[in-house]
């Protein structure tokens, strides 16, 4: 029996926010999937995502739109088509995704990775190359140069290959000389990234999401396709908010950073709601070869680890 608060605050949201279609159905591709091989029969998918306001018309315009900008393709069998992502799509998953579930960095040795974006650079490549960086957590330190704090070179050189501009701009690796936390470094950093303006998104996230964790530990038997409608918003929320935050270290971030409790939320919705959405997803979506694959090892890995077996509370409520 579905939870009647949850309906209603599923209804409300999608309501009250404006869901743009293509960035929801990323935040399907990537949070379900992605980790079940990327690859599902464009039917099945239209049913997973209707209840979240999207009819048929939008989603085939959507799933269109971002085939053309490199994110999906598409196979035709019989009269079925099946949409998939794409090796640079999964490499974005993967950028943005890392950033969403894995821990972030606790500790810095101040060495930061910089990107030198030359004169010579032609607008287009400069545009997409900023986007791309700015995905990754990259600012804007100084005119024509874009760094992060961060000693990921891997993640920097991919970004550089998928681009093209690998051999267009100068990247570099610096050190910070001195103590790692000073003012100056973090006037810097929220000069850089805007972190006010992060925090007060973080802020209003969470006061959001409070009440459906309440009511998630409150519901003595939770419905799989409302656990799969509340992880999707829950992550499309939270994704919406982190693809903002560059993740600095430690020492260049305010006291008390909203950003901390936002991920503790989200986890803790997570880890509630994931084994019944992933049962409402394999129950809906079809490949060409039937049922989704199993998950790969890396999606049990997400916020530290999913617990793989029910919890003593769960277990009570149930």
């Amino acid at each position: 029996m579905k939870s009647r608060f949850l309906e209603q605050w599923i209804n409300d949201y999608l309501a009250e926010r404006r869901v743009r279609a293509n960035s929801l159905i990323i935040t399907v591709y990537g949070d379900f999937i992605a980790p079940h091989g990327g690859t599902v029969w464009l039917g099945s998918f239209i049913r997973l995502v209707e209840p979240l306001g999207l009819n048929e018309r939008m989603v085939r315009t959507s799933v269109y739109r971002l085939s053309q900008d490199n994110w999906l393709e598409s196979e035709q069998i019989g009269r079925k088509s099946y949409y998939s992502l794409t090796a640079s799509g999964r490499r974005r998953f993967e950028h943005a995704y890392r950033r969403i579930y894995d821990t972030p960095q606790d500790t810095w040795n101040g060495e930061w990775q910089l990107v030198v974006l030359p004169s010579t650079l032609g607008s287009p490549e400069r545009d997409t190359l900023r986007k791309e960086l700015s995905w990754a957590g990259y600012g804007n330190v100084a005119p024509g140069v874009m760094g992060h704090p961060s000693p990921d070179t891997e993640t920097l050189q991919e970004i550089l290959q998928d681009t093209g501009t690998q051999d267009k701009v100068v990247p570099m690796q610096a050190s910070t000389i001195g103590a790692l936390s000073t003012k100056p470094l973090q006037d810097l950093a929220r000069e850089c990234w805007n972190l006010d303006a992060i925090e007060a998104t973080y802020s209003e996230f969470s006061e959001r999401m409070r009440p459906v964790l309440r009511s998630l530990r409150s519901t003595r038997a939770l419905d799989p396709e409302q656990c799969f409608l509340i992880q999707t918003l829950t992550m499309h929320e939270f994704r919406r908010a982190l693809l903002h935050d560059p993740q600095l270290p430690v020492q260049l971030m305010p006291r008390d950073w909203s950003g901390t409790a936002a991920r503790a939320l989200s986890r803790a919705i997570y880890q509630i709601t994931w084994r019944h959405a992933q049962q409402h997803l394999m129950a809906v979506c079809e490949t060409p070869s039937g049922a989704l694959p199993a998950a790969a090892p890396y999606y049990y890995k997400r916020f530290g680890g999913l617990e793989t077996e029910p919890t003593e509370t769960e277990t009570a409520e149930n």
